[in-house]
């Protein structure tokens, strides 16, 4: 059975952006696993981060249950997603468990560092997972295989320097968003927290907004996730592209001229 594995942040990261497409790949009938590589320990202006982290590791398991994904256990916490050569061996242990042919991740651009080097840990992660030489922590050995990485759009749909992002690839989602909705809903600590913290005015309707304006960017798009794969030198054959391939019906291009 072939892998996808959605690789995020903080607890609630899949949910948002990515948990739609990690849905339809399990409908094709694709092994799917969630991992958040912080404990989300700072996501709370009431509990301590002992407290939070208990708390929000709770809610991406039930979360996880939710999206029929095997959970895996986040390594550091909030703000300290930090690219060094221990987090690329941990990173990549799970990677050659898991042994993906595709990986979702954060876009290399965002607008928190804490998205942006969860990225660049996957990236370097996902190359080196074919390499005996390098060594992860706890040792896996490595496996071979084509690994296609795609990157979800950055939060707001903009860098941080408010630059429209146009994706590649957009994912139609209505199927499967009720589901999704169910996902988000579970990480329910975060509604206050993103209101206080973010102006987020419920998080739940922020998501369905941001699938929505996603899904415009298309033709006869209701809801959608949009994506950019990544160049494939040292991962993959120059064709592959699995995410099309697989959920193809489900698949369109942007509309021109979007800028």
């Amino acid at each position: 059975m072939p892998a996808a594995i959605a690789i995020a942040a903080h607890p609630d990261d899949i949910e948002f952006g990515m948990a739609g497409t990690l849905l339809l790949l399990k409908d094709a009938g694709w092994e799917t696993h969630y991992l958040n590589l912080s404990t989300g320990n700072c996501g709370s202006m009431v509990t301590n981060s002992a407290t939070t982290a208990r708390i929000r590791r709770q809610e991406a398991q039930a979360a996880a249950k939710i999206l029929g994904a095997i959970w895996y256990p986040p390594f550091c916490d909030d703000l300290e997603i930090v690219y060094s050569v221990e987090r690329v061996r941990w990173l990549a242990s799970v990677i050659r468990d898991v042994n993906p042919r595709i990986i979702l991740t954060h876009s290399p651009v965002d607008y928190m560092e804490d998205h942006t080097e969860t990225c660049r840990l996957t990236v370097t992660a996902a190359f080196s997972k074919g390499m005996p030489n390098f060594q992860t922590t706890p040792r896996r050995s490595a496996v071979a295989g084509d690994v296609t990485l795609y990157h979800a759009m950055p939060h707001g749909l903009v860098t941080p320097l408010r630059q429209p992002v146009t994706p590649d690839l957009l994912v139609e989602t209505s199927s499967v968003h009720g589901k999704k909705r169910a996902a988000l809903a579970a990480h329910a600590s975060q509604k206050e927290w993103l209101d206080a913290t973010q102006g987020m005015d419920s998080y739940l309707a922020a998501m369905d907004e941001l699938s929505a304006r996603t899904a415009a960017m298309g033709r006869g798009l209701k809801l959608a996730e949009g994506w950019r794969r990544h160049l494939h030198l040292g991962f993959s054959a120059k064709e592959e592209d699995p995410l099309s391939e697989v959920l193809k019906k489900l698949c369109s291009k942007p509309k021109k001229n979007l800028r």
